[in-house]
């Protein structure tokens, strides 16, 4: 029994591949339907789509359980919808289809661990197993591949999706199911003598794990991995703060997220303690540092929490079978949905309904989370323990046990190690050191671009086309608005990773996803010495960001601002939010460069209160045709200004200023700027903007309103 069984292998590795697929499933469906409801700039009725998760609910039928339990290939075999559905382009039928495999995904999961809760024959453990060691899988290649899964729905081979491998692997995995003998005959008749299906005149088995607080708690479990774990850079980013003291980088110390997870899902054969009341606690205060607390103290109560969460999965799903599957499943996958909604109503509050009731209270989720996590732990701790202690008594079955958690633990690590040695690969590059590009011109290029989540108009990722606008652009430093991609709607990924990495720059990712906003981020060429996460005033609508940076450029210290004001329909936000925008410049004694979304006319009320209050010069004041974003300065001085077409990444333009900055012993106080504009060839060549841009441009990129840059005296 102790031997290396291929036969038994193959199969554990198919299963952690459908497992994987699960995952990717799983985490690509809030993705595809967060593209409606932001170009709806609302909801727009897409979002029922999230409910596909509660399809286990057919599991109540027993004739759907009985077809299930012969051909377990079937619900497989809908799951995998949610791979292929990358190649249908209509972003409708796209998420349609992610959604049928966002079933076939949850009914398969529930499907296998009610066919296979016998504890006499080992195969849930197998199942629940496989399990774990998908979602690590899944981790380690979001790792490799930037915080994206490359068999994602949004990814297709232009973007650096690698989805006809994920698909042919995932048809193997299937036929590998499909042809699968049973173990024996015996297991379908011990099955069958323990079906949980009411019987008239029978008692329920003694001692099974009460069904509704075991819902709630796979509910708070899929809903706190999915949340916080389904990627390695998610807890780093929650406990993310200004420079010096950001805390822990993702790049290597993701490393430490996907460790904590297995060192968990290790553990998780003793239910004994994994249940605990003590285990609980500790694992409550580890929500409340991550949810509260930013850089490495957040970010070690984040470890703690992955630790509990992997030793109580087992527990949880045991449960799970051991109940009646589908009120059980249904009930749990709607606690989970209902979790999701409410993870998202802390930062949507202005545009759902309801939503102030949790208007910047992710507390309230993750209190939820745990009590939930705790009801069904709790439910689950007599049967199982007295379950463990009685499987004890089989030695056939401990040393199969033994001989399947020795090979779910190879994969497990195996998983970890792949993950390491992404991160070692990219060290490299995270920790290169930019530099700027016309250092000996004392250049200093700012851009804004308001990125729409990096989503772009039909529904891919578009990274790739970021960076490649970027490079093309040669800025210094770069604000990116609706950015904050790390919440289940977005994928829970970090794009700005990316383009660090493959352009060399610093990043500073702006506030964290506990404060509530949609995220301002920023690039930079040159150190960041210091900088500050803004929360501006939002007394009625969205929560708005910004981040003040001061910079090491050419030797002196240059003052950067990215901000992203509220909505037009909130003038008081917008008011309090620009003056305190102007306090900020005001009170700077160092030179100064604006880059922000401020909502208002050229000239208007709210124009006066940013450039006058804040003591800064408008990098053109005679263009009219601007409301969204826009440049500021003081104490540099402007070259040009250029307004670049968006493509179709976003719903908004890239705006770009060039500046000279002074050397540290230059007084520029008394120079006043001139709005006399002259040609570029009065500049020499290295001032001047890329022609890359001019006429057609390039991937839809090319200079509009003005057709050109303008350059200034």
């Amino acid at each position: 029994m102790g031997g290396f069984d291929a036969t038994q292998t193959r199969h554990f590795l198919a299963d952690t591949y459908l497992s994987f697929v699960f995952w990717t499933v799983l985490t690509s469906l809030g993705l595809c339907i967060w593209y409606f409801p932001l170009w709806h700039m609302g909801i727009s009725g897409y979002e029922v789509v999230l409910l596909a998760d509660v399809a286990p609910v057919v599991l109540g039928v027993p004739l759907v359980r009985r077809v299930l339990r012969r051909h377990r290939a079937v619900a497989a075999v809908l799951g995998l919808a949610g791979i292929a559905a990358y190649a249908i382009p209509s972003p409708t039928h796209r998420l349609l289809a992610v959604g049928a495999g966002s079933a076939g995904v949850m009914i398969a999961l529930g499907s296998a661990l009610y066919t296979d809760r016998v504890p006499a024959t080992g195969r849930l453990e197998r199942d629940i197993q496989a399990w774990e060691a998908g979602l690590l899988v899944s981790i380690a290649v979001r790792m490799l591949f930037q915080t994206n899964n490359p068999a994602w729905a949004t990814m297709d081979a232009t973007n650096g999706g690698w989805n006809k491998t994920a698909l042919a692997l995932a048809v193997l995995a299937v036929l590998d199911v499909a042809t699968r003998r049973s173990d024996a005959m015996a297991e379908l008749h011990e099955a069958k003598k323990h079906d949980l299906s009411p019987r008239v005149g029978e008692e329920p088995e003694p001692r099974r794990a009460a069904w509704l607080p075991t819902a709630l708690g796979f509910g708070a479990l899929l809903f706190a991995l999915h949340s916080m774990y389904s990627d390695s850079a998610i807890i780093g980013r929650w406990s993310w703060d200004g420079y010096p003291n950001t805390g822990p980088a993702p790049v290597p110390w993701g490393g430490l997220v996907i460790t904590a997870l297995a060192a968990g899902f290790s553990g998780g054969h003793r239910a004994d303690l994994a249940t605990g009341m003590m285990w609980w606690a500790v694992a409550s205060i580890g929500a409340a540092l991550i949810t509260l607390v930013s850089g490495w103290p957040g970010f070690a109560g984040g470890l703690v929490l992955a630790v509990y969460l992997g030793t109580v999965t087992r527990s949880i799903l045991r449960a799970v079978a051991q109940c009646p599957p589908g009120r059980t499943l249904f009930v749990g996958t709607l606690w989970y949905n209902i979790l999701v909604l409410g993870h998202v109503w802390v930062v949507a509050y202005e545009f759902v309904p309801g939503g102030p009731l949790l208007r910047e209270r992710t507390w309230v989720i993750m209190a939820a989370t745990m009590l939930s996590l705790y009801a069904g732990v709790r439910a689950a701790r007599p049967a199982l323990v007295s379950r463990i202690i009685s499987a004890r008594d089989g030695p056939e079955y401990s040393a199969a046990a033994r001989t399947h958690r020795r090979r779910a633990r190879i994969v497990l690590w195996a998983a970890v190690a792949a993950g390491w040695l992404a991160m070692g690969a990219r060290l490299p590059a995270a920790t290169r050191v930019p530099a700027p590009f016309k250092p000996e011109q004392r250049l200093i290029t700012s851009a804004i671009w308001t990125v729409h989540f990096d989503l772009d108009n039909d529904m891919w990722l578009a990274e790739n086309r970021i960076i490649a606008a970027v490079r093309d652009l040669q800025v210094d430093v770069m604000g990116f608005l609706e950015s904050d991609t790390e919440r289940i709607i977005m994928g829970g990924r970090d794009w700005t990773q990316r383009v660090a990495e493959e352009l060399n720059y610093y990043v500073d990712y702006g506030p964290s996803p506990r404060k509530h906003t949609w995220g301002c981020a920023m690039i930079s060429k040159f150190p960041i010495k210091n900088s500050t996460h803004h929360l501006l005033p939002s007394p009625v609508g969205e929560l708005a960001c910004a981040i003040h940076a001061t910079l090491d450029v050419h030797g002196r210290d240059v003052d950067v601002i990215v901000s992203h004001n509220g909505q037009e329909e909130n003038p008081l936000d917008r008011k309090l939010q620009t003056t305190e925008l102007a306090r900020i410049m005001r009170e700077s004694q160092n030179p100064f460069i604006f880059t922000g979304y401020v909502v208002t006319k050229p000239h208007a009320r709210n124009y006066k209160l940013l450039f006058d209050g804040g003591h800064i010069h408008d990098i053109d004041p005679t263009d009219s045709d601007r409301w969204c974003q826009y440049i500021g300065y003081r104490g540099v001085k402007r070259v040009g200004y250029a307004r670049i077409s968006r493509g179709t990444i976003t719903d908004t333009e890239i705006q770009v200023g060039k500046f000279v900055v002074p050397a540290p012993d230059e007084n520029i106080d008394a120079w006043a700027p001139s709005y006399n504009r002259v040609p570029e060839s009065h500049y020499a060549p290295e001032y001047h903007f890329p022609t890359v841009f001019r006429g057609r441009g390039v991937r839809g990129h090319f200079y509009h309103v003005f057709k050109e840059p303008r350059y200034f005296e």
